[in-house]
């Protein structure tokens, strides 16, 4: 067996590495896909410490698949506003987005 301390790792980094894309990057699809890297840190770290707690309590997994249809539809969201920015704007850059609240 895998020991907790590894998927706790590898979970944060999976987070930092979302974090810092979400800070680094003026491309919204970029940062849609940062967001998206952390949210699955969150689900990785969620059921290595369900699986090591509760090993036979399948409450865990539903809950990680429940994260991943919201996220799901935060993407299909997310995707609907950028398209709209880029067919106004020609660009997915979010600084362009500040201009479209006047």
């Amino acid at each position: 067996m895998i020991p907790l301390g590894y998927f706790l790792g590898f979970g944060v980094l999976l987070f930092a590495l979302g974090l810092y894309g979400v800070l680094t990057q003026r491309s919204a699809i970029r940062m849609v896909m940062a967001i998206e890297l952390m949210l699955n840190a969150a689900n990785i770290n969620f059921l290595a410490f369900t699986r090591y707690l509760y090993p036979d309590d399948p409450r865990g997994a539903i809950w990680a698949i429940f994260v991943m249809t919201v996220a799901a539809a935060e993407v299909a969201v997310g995707l609907a506003v950028i398209l709209v920015l880029s067919r106004r704007r020609q660009t997915i850059d979010v600084d362009a987005a500040e201009e479209m609240k006047h």
